[in-house]
């Protein structure tokens, strides 16, 4: 019997070829995705961080007050400018994990000139309160962040009858920045700061329903208060021109913090199961989202920049909505007469 005899037929023979050639090939592609779906990954969270302020400037010698200071954004931002050796005072609701909050970061940076103090923007008189003790106790305030927020919440009412969101996220602040300004202009140049919202987009200030009485959404409660952030910020900076304190707002992101804790579906098991990897991409931890706060409390660049809105620590266009200044000045009436601010 001849060799030729024990041959494979050449069908068989190109079949197998083609079997070798087809799963090298899946080895490879299969090698090339194990590559490029993590490399991918990484450069999107990258990406999707924003930006970073790499500035080195030391603020000793100056008094930062941050409200919302124990967690998330309020937090980093206190932790840093603590770094940078500034005096910190801490507002917040909850004392204990203010104090929690502060023992970090006093065992982090070094510095022990941070104070927690009590205040809860769902309550004028807790305002006032702290307004009171940070004017008799402070020589300066320098920085003023309007950190605190509460998001698309239950329909809820602050203790003096303000519909929760709008109640925390504009009018408390408003009423806390007014009742701090001569101090903030005898300190100038100094700067005050809002943290608002891509949400704005999503706002419109109903004047006929601010307070949320005759319809309540969640959604368009939380769009209306962080459009109100920028409106009140666009309305202060033209009222203080000259005066050397300067307003901004800003975007700090889509961050993983806190503030979706009323949001069910976000925190339910299966969404955290199945979106926990996109969340981990897609998501700014609170370090980066503070990254915009921080460049506008330090960088000497915007010593005299205000009115303007940031994101990513740059300077961006807001919605048609909230360059309006006529609705800017009525939200301003509505809001002193509200909070009772002429009577302070």
């Amino acid at each position: 019997m001849t060799l030729q005899e024990y041959s494979l037929p050449v069908s068989v023979v190109g079949t197998l070829v083609a079997l070798a050639v087809f799963f090298n090939f899946l080895d490879f592609v299969i090698g090339l995705l194990l590559i490029l779906v993590p490399v991918s990954c990484i450069l999107l969270k990258e990406y999707m961080s924003g930006g970073r302020y790499y500035g080195k400037e030391r603020i000793d010698g100056k008094t930062v007050v941050i409200t919302g200071a124990n967690c998330g954004i309020g937090k980093e931002t206190a932790r840093d400018l603590a770094g940078r050796g500034g005096r910190i005072i801490m507002a917040c609701r909850d004392l204990e994990k203010c104090e929690q909050a502060k023992k970090e970061i006093v065992e982090e940076t070094g510095n022990k000139n941070i104070e927690c103090q009590k205040l809860d923007l769902a309550s004028f008189a807790s305002i006032r309160a702290f307004a009171k003790l940070i004017n008799s106790t402070e020589s300066h305030v320098d920085i003023l962040i309007n950190n605190a927020g509460v998001m698309m919440c239950p329909k809820m009412l602050t203790e003096d009858g303000l519909e929760m969101q709008i109640g925390v996220n504009h009018f408390g602040h408003f009423l806390l920045t007014q009742l701090l300004m001569d101090k903030l202009k005898a300190s100038a140049p100094s700067r005050i700061i809002f943290v608002s919202s891509l949400g704005h987009t999503l706002g419109k200030m109903n004047f006929e329903d601010l307070n949320s009485e005759k319809s309540y959404s969640k959604l368009n409660a939380y769009g209306q208060s962080k459009l109100a952030n920028i409106l009140c910020s666009r309305e202060m900076a033209r009222r203080l021109e000259g005066t050397g304190v300067t307003v901004n707002s800003l975007h700090p992101g889509t961050v993983s913090t806190e503030l979706t804790r009323h949001l069910s579906f976000w925190n339910s098991s299966i969404f955290k199961v199945f979106a926990g990897p996109f969340q981990y991409i897609l998501l700014k931890t609170p370090m980066q989202g503070a990254q915009t706060s921080i460049t506008l409390a330090v960088d000497p660049r915007l010593e005299k920049v205000t009115g303007k809105y940031f994101s990513d620590c740059w300077e961006k266009r807001t919605a048609r909505q909230a360059e309006d200044d006529g609705a800017a000045k009525k939200l301003w009436e509505i809001s002193e007469e509200w909070t009772r601010l002429k009577q302070d």
